[in-house]
């Protein structure tokens, strides 16, 4: 495989799992921050250091793991998988960016765990219950983007360290930002992430499976870009339809 083929293939991989792991570390930053700010840092910051272990360690046994597993056979089942998880997230963003579902807010959350935090009453000692929810927040989104790193690297010989670099940037650059504002990252344009996201694991899902099958791909590694083509054109004209018939839908039942 020759150098441009090769970033065809590892480019995406970074990019898919970059922005995936931005949404899911946007999501966690969010209620550390809650969580440090009422009970403190020290139990906080310790539950979240003791899951990204935890992840670390996943991910390094599952990747040793799937070596020993046909590639074919890995490619058709992690495809399928990441195929449904794609179009989860790009059926949501769809809806949202229809106005059929409203949008997430990061601040209005912050406020929700505040309030679930203060609820516990004052901090004496080691703080278990810092601890616990920052080291249930961390695991819960570090699951998703475990789930993403390696199913973006399983597609081919050499992609997990490019989907592992791609998660890891997206961390420090969260990790960066909650350090320099100590407030949620409501600016994130988190739907439209989760849109482009959902269409990047789409893709991946449907060309790894194909592949998984022995279909031949027309231009190899370079159908993947084909293929995110189709599925933000598909997803596109979806939402406009979908803002036309919720349109429709409220002229007909005006009274």
């Amino acid at each position: 495989m020759d150098l441009s083929i090769g970033w065809a293939h590892a480019g995406p991989s970074i990019l898919a799992s970059f922005l995936a792991s931005i949404v899911e570390c946007v999501e966690a930053l969010t209620v550390i921050l809650a969580v440090g700010s009422v009970r403190g840092w020290r139990g906080a910051l310790s539950g979240s250091a003791a899951a990204l272990a935890v992840l670390l360690a996943l991910v390094a046994a599952l990747g040793r793991a799937l070596m020993n597993i046909p590639l074919d056979i890995v490619q058709l089942v992690v495809g399928a998988l990441l195929l449904l998880f794609g179009l989860r997230w790009l059926r949501k963003a769809i809806l949202r960016s229809a106005g059929l579902i409203p949008l997430h807010d990061e601040q209005a959350a912050f406020s929700r765990n505040i309030e679930a935090m203060q609820r516990f009453g004052g901090v004496r000692g080691w703080d278990k219950v810092a601890f616990a929810a920052c080291f249930q927040i961390t695991m819960l989104e570090g699951t998703e983007v475990v789930f993403i790193v390696i199913a973006v690297g399983a597609g081919g010989t050499g992609l997990l360290l490019p989907a592992g670099l791609g998660a890891f940037a997206a961390l420090i650059v969260v990790i960066a930002l909650g350090i320099a504002l100590h407030r949620p990252l409501a600016s994130v344009p988190e739907n439209t992430l989760k849109f482009f996201v959902g269409v990047l694991l789409s893709a991946f899902g449907t060309f790894w499976f194909g592949e998984g099958i022995g279909l031949r791909w027309p231009g190899a590694d370079w159908a993947i870009a084909g293929l995110i083509a189709a599925f933000l054109a598909v997803a596109l004209l979806t939402v406009s339809l979908c803002r036309r018939q919720a349109s429709c839908d409220a002229v007909t039942v005006r009274p």
